[in-house]
This record gives C-alpha cells, structure tokens and sequence, in this order.
C-alpha cells in the first residue's frame, strides 16, 4: 500500500491539502488493523509473564493507541502510517527470534536477535527522528503553521522517542551479551523472551521428585507444559 503513495518518498507530501485529504480503504484497514493488535497487546500484557518494565510497557501501548486513535481523528494519517510500518520492522524479527528461541534453535535465535537489535537501533533512534520528527516538527509547521493538534501530536511522537533511547541501552546490553557469551543470557527487554532460561530458573526441592506433569499443573516440577525431570542438588 505504501509503496503506491507518494508521501512515502515525499514526505512533505504528507501535507498536501490538509486537512481535506481522502481517507482511502487501504489506508482505513491499516489503521484498524493496527489499532486491534496494539489493543490486544495492553489487554493480553496484564496475562502475560510480567517482566521488569511492566509500566514503561503499558505506557508505550497507551501512547500507541492514543496515537492510532488521535491521527485518525484528526486526519494525520499519512504520517500515521509511516510511523506504524516503521515500527512494525523491528518487530517481524523479534518474533522470529522469539520463535527460533522455543523451538531450541539458539544459534539461529541468537543471529536473528542481533540483526533484531541492528533494524531497531537503525530504524527507531536513525530513520525516526530524521524521517518522522523532522516532518511532523519541522515540515508540517511550515506547511500549516501552529495549531493545537500540532502540539499534541508531536508530545506523543517525542514520547515515543524517549521509550525508543530506553530499551535501545537495554537491547544493546543483551546484544553484547549475546557476543561475548555466546547466547542471549538475560531478558532485559519485556519483549525478549527466553524459555530456556525460565526453565533453568524454576525452584527445584531438595529431595528426589516424580517428573510426570500435565500443563504445568501436574507437580512442582512442570513449567510451562515442559517436564523438568531429574533429581535437584541442594545446591542447585
């Protein structure tokens, strides 16, 4: 859809006869579609395995659906949907890494995380700014001038930007882990999950204990639907 539009190589052409711009039906599915998923993300987060930046997280899907929802109304759209295939990049590889991670594949986990964290760095703290802001901060008030939702528009984009710099140090922190030791050790972003790791985690008992287990329900010993079996020294 975006590869047909010409704001997508011109960004000034986000601009172009606003506010009496056609609301066109690809770029309305878009929109729902992105405003479901990001509404399932803050209602399935409280279900979730709830990780240390529980809040950031929750901030950035209030922000995001404010943002949808707030572009939408006031007929950003345009920009709206550069901002959206911009962050959905990152996230396509996130959830292959996420993937290569269950089924055991850690190598290939491991490379997909890197490149993970290099189209995030690139695409959230590089083409971010300089693409969007620069057009939402700069172009747009050139075109139009001030106007209140200018304003507010911009403090959510900018928020955006803020939780971008945050979880780039934590992805760069687990990306350099994931050189110098060989695998991603440690979950320092919510959305970096590793199984393997929880398993490892799991509280073992000091004397010998039956492995069988149904769902994770079956006995202390089962997480997730995974069989943890074996006899637990006392020092593990």
């Amino acid at each position: 859809f975006l590869s047909q539009t010409p704001w997508l190589w011109n960004t000034r052409q986000c601009w172009n006869g606003y506010p009496y711009q056609s609301l066109m039906p690809d770029l309305h599915y878009y929109y729902i579609v992105e405003l479901s998923f990001y509404w399932s993300l803050m209602f399935s987060q409280f279900i979730d395995i709830k990780r240390k930046d529980f809040g950031i997280m929750f901030t950035h899907h209030i922000v995001t659906v404010t943002l949808i929802t707030f572009s939408y109304v006031t007929n950003l759209t345009r920009v709206g949907t550069l901002t959206l295939c911009l962050h959905d990049a990152a996230d396509v590889v996130l959830e292959a890494a996420k993937m290569a991670n269950y089924c055991k594949c850690q190598k290939v986990s491991d490379l997909l995380f890197l490149t993970f964290a290099i189209v995030f760095i690139v695409s959230r703290l590089g083409i971010y700014p300089l693409w969007i802001l620069n057009t939402t901060l700069f172009e747009l008030y050139e075109a139009l001038g001030n106007f209140p939702a200018l304003w507010v528009f911009n403090v959510l984009l900018v928020i955006l930007q803020i939780l971008h710099c945050f979880w780039s140090y934590l992805i760069i922190k687990a990306a350099y882990k994931a050189v110098s030791k060989g695998k991603v050790a440690k979950d320092d972003r919510s959305d970096i999950e590793s199984s393997s790791d929880e398993e490892e985690t799991v509280p073992c008992s000091k004397t010998p204990h039956s492995t069988i287990s149904t769902n994770g329900t079956g006995g202390a010993n089962g997480t997730n639907g995974y069989l943890t079996g074996g006899t637990c020294s006392e020092e593990h």
